[in-house]
């Protein structure tokens, strides 16, 4: 997507998380898009791509053999504003961008908060095989407008991570996304990280690790553990509301 706000600043990725060497091969990108604001015209935060570091590296760490690189998305402003959508205009950009630098490689889209919501909406570009959301802002339901659409995700993984005590984020609003969303695409799934916050914090090394496993296995088709199988398997509710078990991860390769 053309960068159409003329009068903002360019969005960029930010240096590549990975082997990217001479010799190395990129087989997979994945791009991280951070928090942002519901309205601003300011500056993205430093601290929300501080926040979002850890994700990027240890994606690549859990791909590293795949040949997987992750970039940061510096958007042009922190504000999703409305209709214009910045955020997910800027990953639909991010993703053309993968395709100029690297080629016909997988693209998975990893959002956390405002870059959740951004990460969905922004996942029916040619490239994206996959969509990781973690705690997404979405907008409360309104009758008079128009739901959060979803027909973009089909064809596409979905994990959406969501904390039952998020107080910024409403875990409903995202439980009822991916319902509709399972209706029209199988390869959908949820998990919920119990009395966890917005920030998912109190599990974060369970949460790391199943982004990790739900990640590589999406676009290198490897095995995925056996919760993420039985919750893109189970049919709803189940599936959208699979717990995230404490330690998950500790006898899985990082």
């Amino acid at each position: 997507m053309a960068q159409h706000a003329t009068s903002l600043p360019a969005a960029r990725l930010g240096r590549a998380v990975g082997a990217t060497g001479a010799g190395s091969s990129v087989g997979g990108v994945v791009l991280v898009l951070p928090d942002g604001d519901p309205v601003s015209a300011r500056r993205p935060s430093p601290l929300s791509y501080a926040s979002a570091l850890p994700l990027a590296r240890r994606l690549a760490r859990a791909g590293r053999d795949d040949g997987l690189v992750a970039h940061l998305v510096r958007y042009r402003v922190r504000g999703w504003n409305g209709g214009d959508a910045l955020l997910a205009a800027d990953a639909e950009w991010a993703a053309e961008e993968v395709v100029r630098r690297y080629g016909d490689v997988p693209v998975c889209l990893a959002g956390y908060g405002m870059g959740g919501r951004a990460a969905l909406r922004a996942a029916g570009h040619p490239a994206v095989n996959c969509v990781l959301s973690l705690a997404p802002w979405l907008p409360e339901e309104d009758v008079a407008a128009e739901p959060e659409p979803v027909k973009q995700l089909v064809g596409r993984r979905v994990l959406i991570v969501h904390g039952t005590n998020d107080a910024r984020s409403d875990p409903e609003l995202s439980f009822r996304l991916a319902a509709r969303a399972k209706k029209t695409n199988r390869d959908t799934c949820r998990f919920e990280v119990h009395s966890d916050g917005h920030g998912l914090r109190q599990h974060r090394s369970e949460v790391l690790a199943l982004a990790a496993d739900f990640v590589t296995g999406s676009l290198f088709t490897h095995a995925y553990a056996r919760p993420v199988a039985d919750a893109l398997a189970a049919p709803p509710p189940l599936g959208l509301r699979m717990p995230l078990a404490a330690g998950f991860g500790k006898s899985l390769k990082a």
